[in-house]
């Protein structure tokens, strides 16, 4: 029977950017399904008394050069984001809407704000940036922007981040298989494994 691995994720981590570049092809390895689940960090974080690393600077600073070996390692770009930590409520609703609205463009979606928070290094705390890349990349700012605000998608991403919280959740990226979690980036031999078996 084929497994199923669930990616707990907010846009705002830079680690689940990481494990974003890496899951699609540790999945076809291992003949996985990969499922993402958008959740809110800041409420994960209320919810659990967890906080980023940034606010302990050795350990931010430690971080930030953790990241960057895996992405040497991963040999994919990440760029510190000048503009971090990021409110990410506005984002994570509207890719919890094309997600609920538009599953068909959900990837591309995914990848377009991934890539502009974490190698572009954009601010999408500004509205006018937000638009600026969602319409180079062929989404309808306003479309966008109206599922965002649907009290559907709303109450679909406070439920998805109080499901993740009851699982045992306490911060990003946050991955399951089966009942098994592991968090971080860094623990994807682990996922392999626990897939294979």
């Amino acid at each position: 029977m084929r497994k199923t691995l669930e990616f707990f994720f907010d846009l705002g981590s830079p680690a689940s950017y990481l494990a974003y570049t890496q899951l699609p092809a540790l999945c076809a390895e291992t003949a996985a399904q990969l499922v993402y689940q958008p959740m809110l960090l800041g409420g994960v974080f209320k919810a659990t008394g967890n906080a980023s690393p940034i606010t302990v600077p050795a350990k931010g600073r430690y971080m930030f050069d953790d990241l960057a070996r895996y992405a040497q390692r991963y040999q994919v770009t990440l760029r510190f984001n000048p503009h971090f930590p990021i409110n990410t409520l506005m984002l994570m609703r509207a890719v919890t809407g094309i997600q609920m609205r538009q599953p068909e463009r959900f990837d591309d979606f995914v990848d377009c704000l991934f890539r502009a928070l974490w190698v572009d290094g954009l601010d999408l705390g500004n509205p006018a940036v937000i638009t600026k890349v969602l319409t180079e990349h062929g989404f309808d700012p306003d479309e966008v922007m109206a599922f965002a605000n649907d009290e559907s998608v709303k109450t679909a991403l406070k439920d998805k981040t109080e499901q993740a919280v009851q699982r045992g959740v306490f911060g990003a990226p946050s991955l399951f298989v089966g009942n098994q979690l592991f968090f971080g980036q860094d623990r994807l031999e682990f996922v392999r494994e626990a897939l294979l078996k």
